[in-house]
């Protein structure tokens, strides 16, 4: 998808899928909730901070208290967001993705108007913007990232650990779980599906690539 979709659909796709957040919640983002990774700690991740929704055009909380919570972004993604920054005139605060008179952007358009053609001339399935959160879950798994730890990062309520009325850092085990998906997706065959990240690397054009993770 990252290499078929045109701006925005790319980087909302692209934190859709690394980050596991509801569709309503990505609606919901805010610059002023967003911390690159030199603003968090040299050693660690960059981070968006879940603090409301957005339904049916309502801005509300989250689904739930668990909900509310920080989530570690990998490298690719934080490039892929400074890079969508840039183009919307380095925004200091309001919706991450927003519509043209500056509310939060209704998804379900976005896909109808931007995406559903682009996918479908590429033969991509569409399973809906949940099936993200299946995929996050799915791609952890196979590299090995604990269930839950995986719960942690996509914020489910059936664990144990509950977060009400405050908002915690990510742990060090989902950091390091993050780090790893990162390391995967550089080692990849298809290693150019994101930007490469790494301080050394020089920044290159996006290519096609034959890799499809799972979504």
């Amino acid at each position: 998808m990252l290499t078929v979709l045109p701006e925005p659909s790319r980087t909302v796709v692209g934190t859709a899928a690394f980050t596991g957040l509801r569709a309503g919640e990505i609606r919901g983002l805010t610059w002023d909730a967003y911390s690159p990774a030199e603003k968090v700690d040299e050693n660690s991740l960059g981070v968006v901070r879940v603090l409301r929704s957005v339904w049916r055009g309502r801005v509300g909380e989250p689904k739930n208290s668990r909900s509310k919570a920080t989530v570690p972004l990998i490298p690719q993604l934080e490039t892929l967001l400074e890079q969508h920054r840039k183009a919307c005139g380095n925004p200091a605060s309001g919706p991450i993705f927003a519509n043209g008179v500056g509310k939060p952007l209704d998804l379900d358009c976005l896909y109808r108007r931007q995406m559903k053609e682009a996918l479908e001339k590429a033969r991509i399935e569409w399973e809906g913007w949940h099936g993200f959160r299946r995929g996050l879950a799915t791609n952890l798994e196979r590299i090995g990232v604990r269930e839950a730890i995986a719960a942690i990062i996509l914020r489910h309520t059936n664990d144990r650990v509950t977060r009400k009325h405050y908002i915690k850092p990510p742990s060090i085990e989902a950091i390091a779980a993050m780090r790893r998906l990162s390391e995967t997706l550089v080692t990849l065959e298809g290693s150019k599906l994101l930007p490469n990240c790494s301080p050394e690397a020089p920044q290159v054009p996006l290519e096609t690539t034959n890799v499809r993770w799972v979504q």
